[in-house]
């Protein structure tokens, strides 16, 4: 069994709030940008939330994997899919999720000025204080002796189906005490149930799956 991090379940409730502070935040710079970048896929909600709330309808996407498993805090990232449209001559703001390595962000910021972009800035719902890049704009900080795995509303089953896999447990009660134990977030058993592994040997008496998953 691998170790498992410490985690914290974001809410939509907790979106909507930093979506509301990037917002003012940008608003008070002066012009908002002319295109905003979504570093997909964390990136691509929190981008649809500052278009609605600054008013820039131009948005385009930009695809940046990290290679490794869930919260794993390093790694390298790279381009896997290039910009969905163009940036040239406009004031870009490239926008992601969180800056936990940085790397995202750093990767997606140098893209784009080569692209042509007149002006380039960042924003990010949460900025780890041991990020590479510092967000032009950030919705909250968080020091980095207080890294935890951020679990997002979007991300919440890929999340949760890997924390599961590696806790190498044999039934989904057990993973649950597991994942209580280690990562500090209580997920309800159906949801550990939904994506337990398929071929994982289960015990008598386990848990067994309802028909529609």
């Amino acid at each position: 069994m691998a170790e498992l991090p410490r985690c914290r379940q974001a809410t939509w409730a907790d979106v909507d709030r930093w979506a509301d502070r990037l917002a003012e935040r940008i608003r008070g710079q002066g012009d908002p940008p002319d295109v905003l970048v979504g570093v997909t896929r964390g990136g691509w909600v929190p981008t649809r939330l500052l278009s609605d709330r600054i008013g820039t309808r131009r948005v385009v996407s930009l695809r940046i994997q990290h290679w490794g498993v869930t919260a794993t805090p390093s790694g390298a990232a790279e381009v896997t899919e290039e910009l969905s449209g163009p940036v040239r001559g406009h004031r870009a703001l490239i926008v992601d999720d969180i800056a936990d390595t940085g790397e995202s962000l750093h990767l997606a910021r140098e893209r784009v000025a080569r692209d042509g972009a007149l002006s380039v800035e960042t924003a990010a719902c949460l900025y780890i204080t041991h990020s590479k890049l510092i967000p032009t704009y950030f919705a909250e900080e968080i020091d980095r002796s207080r890294w935890v795995w951020i679990i997002f509303p979007w991300n919440y089953w890929e999340d949760l189906r890997t924390l599961v896999e590696r806790t190498g447990a044999p039934t989904p009660e057990q993973a649950k005490t597991l994942l209580s134990e280690q990562s500090g977030v209580e997920f309800p058993i159906d949801d550990i149930d939904r994506v337990f592994p398929m071929n994982a040997p289960r015990a008598r008496g386990a848990r067994s799956r309802t028909t529609d998953r």
